[in-house]
């Protein structure tokens, strides 16, 4: 019922990407952020959920769309995160991540948030969308012994509701900076974390699986887990094929206005560590490869593009690559025999 691959639409040609390989029987997932996507639009496409979830439906019903991040404080301004979690429900997305930890750091705030958040969006809708609860490592690490007091805490106060939670968001000891998948995995803390998941008919979710080799894309899967997300790589390798275009074309101009436009727009600072200074060639293409994506619906981006001859056919050859090698890496049996 449920893909292992979940992939951010980073960008329009992202997701048209995605829909054809969909069509071709790749199975997969989208997992915009409210950053992105959503109610009140974002940064790809200017789509509103809506407007996103009927341009995939109306290309293919292959694709399982799911809210990352649903929540308090996960969007473009500090809000409580109803409205657009309520959103997501009316507008039948077919997975919602609650996720409240970014605001509420306890357990008992995290449950009951999350438990409100659920019952809100169950009674805007008819629809019989389903869950995803906890959250990734960078925004609350928590251990195995806390997410089992979580899910039963949750257990408790949603009662049959609870039964429409399919998915819990594992750590196994990674993050990631710059172009870079940080931190250490931890086999036995992914194991256990798993084994959490299992106990209560859940499946497992890891986030942050970008810039992973193939081979420890497979370990996770041998291990038991059920589904990973891959977002920020596919942006990545996206902005990589306009540099790589304009590097051929022997087109420094073109670079000046790229690496100016990403600059201005300060939203390489989530990326980078504290102090950073793009001195030197190599510091500046970094901060455009980590932040390249978020100026692609700019007039000055496409202005910048529209010169690049052969742009298209590269990315879409490139993203269509890359999917296919990050869903190899999902395609194991893990140790329920399950692919």
């Amino acid at each position: 019922m449920f893909p292992k691959l979940f992939i951010g639409p980073m960008s329009k040609n992202i997701v048209d990407t995605a829909i054809e390989l969909a069509t071709q029987g790749w199975s997969l997932g989208f997992i915009p952020s409210r950053r992105q996507i959503d109610n009140s639009r974002g940064y790809v496409n200017n789509w509103s959920t809506k407007e996103f979830a009927d341009y995939v439906r109306e290309r293919t019903d292959k694709i399982l769309i799911q809210r990352d991040h649903g929540g308090p404080s996960q969007g473009q301004v500090n809000d409580d995160g109803l409205e657009s979690l309520q959103d997501d429900a009316r507008n039948n997305l077919d997975l919602i991540h609650v996720d409240p930890w970014k605001k509420f750091e306890d357990i008992d705030s995290a449950v009951l948030v999350t438990m409100l958040s659920i019952n809100a969006c169950c009674e805007s809708s008819d629809n019989n969308c389903n869950f995803e609860v906890g959250t990734e490592q960078a925004i609350r690490k928590y251990s195995p012994s806390e997410l089992e007091v979580f899910l039963n805490k949750l257990k408790r106060d949603l009662g049959e509701r609870f039964n429409r939670i399919k998915f819990a968001v594992i750590q196994s000891g990674v993050g990631l900076s710059g172009t870079t998948n940080t931190g250490v995995f931890d086999e036995k803390r992914c194991e256990e974390m798993i084994s959490v998941c299992k106990d209560f008919n859940l499946l497992s979710k890891e986030h942050n699986g970008d810039y992973l080799k193939k081979e420890t894309i497979k370990r996770r899967f041998e291990l038991g887990l059920d589904a990973i997300n891959i977002a920020p790589e596919l942006g990545v390798e996206e902005t990589r094929c306009v540099l790589h275009k304009i590097e051929e074309e022997g087109r420094e101009d073109l670079f000046e206005r790229f690496f100016k436009a990403c600059h201005l727009s300060r939203l390489w600072l989530k990326w980078l560590p504290d102090g950073f200074f793009p001195a030197d060639p190599h510091e500046k293409r970094l901060l455009v490869e980590v932040s390249g994506h978020y100026i692609f619906n700019t007039d000055e981006f496409r202005d910048i593009t529209k010169e690049l001859s052969g742009l298209q056919e590269l990315i879409k050859l490139r993203l269509s690559d890359k999917i296919k090698r990050l869903y190899e890496g999902c395609s194991v049996l893990n140790r329920d025999g399950r692919r």
